[in-house]
C-alpha cells in the first residue's frame, strides 16, 4: 500500500448551502444527498476545532507551506464576520515553519468590494466559477427562481481584474459544455484577464455517465473540445494565461508533475471537512454513490493523521501503484494516471476501471504530445544550409 503523506491541502467547507442552482451540481444534483441533513455553516466551536487540528498536524509533519481553500456550497454565504474569523483562527493555528496560504472557490454572485477587500487584507487568492460568455453561463447557472447570474459574476470579475484586486486574482473555473463552441468560451473568458482557467471535465462515473459520454462510446466528444481550445491557446503569439489541465499535460509529458488531480500520478495531499466538522475524502465521490467519501471521522474527536489512513482517503491517493489495472499498457497512462478517481467508479469494479473519460484523455494526450514533440524535434534540428 502507498505510504501516507501528509495532507498540505485543506478544503474547508464553511458554509453548505448555495444561492445558485447550477444544472450539473456535484453536490446538490447528484446520489449523494447527505447535504440535507448537515449544519447551513461551520459553528464557530468546530472551526477552532479545526483550527487546533490543522496546527498540530502541520506541527508534526512540518511542510514547508500548505493551503487552506474556503469552498461549499457557496463560501460567501458565512458572511464576513464569519469568513474573518475562520481566517484569523486558522492563520494563528499554523506554525511559523509552514507557511499557509489561503484561497476561496465562489460562484461570484455576491463577490462585492466589501469581499474582496477583505479577502485583500487576509491576503487571500478568489477563484470564481464561469461557464464561458453569456449564453452558456445562464443556460446552466441561474438562481433557484431561474433568474439568471451572468451580469452579477461579470461585475465581480471585473472588479477582480481591477489594479486594486488583481494580486488576489486566482482565476476562473469553467466545467465544460459540450453545447458550447470551445473556442467562443476560451475567448469569452480571457476578456476577464484570468490569470489561470481550469476547464473541468463535467463529474461522472460509469454509473451516472456524463452529458454526452455514452459508456464504451469511442466517440471523444470531450477530448475534441479540449484540443479546440489547446490550438487555439498553444498557437497564440503570446501566452495570455495559463490553462492548469493542459499545463499539466505538457509538464508531465515533459517528465515534471501535474497541477491537476484530473490527471498523473502526483499526490494532491488534500482533504475535506465539512460544515458539521466531518472529515472526508474529496467531495467529487458523492457522485459514486450515498456515503462514498465518509471516513466516519470527525475534527471534534479526531486529528488529521487519524485520517491519513481511512480508507475513503487513502484510496485516492495519486501514485503508480494507484493507478486501475485495466490501465497497464496503455501508452499515455504516465500522464493520464487513469483520470479522476471519482470517474472511474463503475457498479460493478468499484473504483478500479479506467475513467469514464479515458478515451477523451487519451485523444487529449496524444495530440499535445504530438504537438510538443514536434515543436522539441524542430528547435533541436541543426539549421539548414544556406543556398548561394
Amino acid at each position: 500500500m502507498t505510504p501516507a503523506l501528509p495532507f498540505r491541502q485543506f478544503v474547508v467547507k464553511i458554509h453548505g448551502w448555495c444561492d445558485l442552482a447550477c444544472e450539473y451540481c456535484y453536490v446538490y444534483e447528484h446520489v449523494d444527498q447527505s447535504w440535507r441533513d448537515r449544519p447551513r455553516a461551520m459553528a464557530p466551536a468546530v472551526v477552532d476545532a479545526l483550527a487546533a487540528r490543522l496546527g498540530a498536524h502541520l506541527r508534526r509533519h512540518e511542510p514547508p507551506e500548505a493551503r487552506v481553500i474556503l469552498h461549499g456550497g457557496e463560501p460567501l454565504l458565512a458572511g464576513a464576520r464569519h469568513l474573518t474569523r475562520t481566517l484569523d483562527t486558522l492563520r494563528a493555528a499554523a506554525p511559523a515553519a509552514t507557511t499557509l496560504e489561503f484561497a476561496v472557490q465562489t460562484n461570484g454572485v455576491r463577490l462585492d468590494d466589501g469581499f474582496l477587500r477583505l479577502f485583500r487584507s487576509r491576503g487571500v487568492r478568489v477563484g470564481v466559477s464561469l461557464d464561458g460568455g453569456l449564453p452558456g453561463h445562464n443556460r446552466r447557472r441561474r438562481f433557484p427562481s431561474g433568474r439568471e447570474s451572468f451580469d452579477r459574476v461579470a461585475q465581480a470579475l471585473s472588479r477582480l481584474d481591477s489594479p486594486a484586486y488583481r494580486d488576489i486574482y486566482g482565476g476562473i473555473l469553467c466545467t465544460i459544455d459540450l453545447d458550447s463552441d470551445p473556442v467562443e468560451v476560451y475567448r469569452s473568458l480571457l476578456a476577464f484577464g484570468p490569470p489561470m482557467i481550469d476547464f473541468r471535465l463535467p463529474h461522472g462515473n460509469w454509473a451516472h455517465p456524463p452529458p454526452g459520454r455514452q459508456p464504451d462510446d469511442p466517440a471523444t466528444p470531450y477530448g475534441d473540445w479540449l484540443i479546440a481550445v489547446f490550438q487555439e491557446w498553444y498557437d497564440a503569439p503570446r501566452r495570455r494565461v495559463a490553462i492548469r489541465l493542459l499545463d499539466s499535460i505538457i509538464q508531465l509529458l515533459l517528465g515534471g508533475p501535474s497541477a491537476s488531480e484530473d490527471i498523473g500520478t502526483t499526490r494532491t495531499g488534500a482533504v475535506i471537512v465539512d460544515t458539521d466538522g466531518s472529515i472526508q475524502g474529496s467531495d467529487v465521490l458523492k457522485t459514486a454513490h450515498p456515503g462514498a467519501p465518509e471516513t466516519g471521522l470527525n475534527v471534534l474527536t479526531h486529528s488529521f493523521d487519524d485520517a491519513l489512513d481511512a480508507p475513503a482517503i487513502r484510496a485516492e491517493q495519486r501514485s503508480p501503484l494507484t493507478v486501475p489495472a485495466a490501465c497497464a499498457g496503455c501508452d499515455v497512462v504516465d500522464v493520464c494516471g487513469g483520470g479522476l478517481y471519482a470517474h472511474r467508479y463503475h457498479p460493478d469494479a468499484g473504483f478500479d476501471h479506467r475513467s469514464v473519460y479515458s478515451p477523451d484523455l487519451r485523444r487529449l494526450i496524444r495530440h499535445v504530445r504530438a504537438r510538443v514533440t514536434a515543436d522539441l524535434a524542430a528547435r533541436r534540428r541543426p539549421p539548414a544550409p544556406t543556398v548561394r
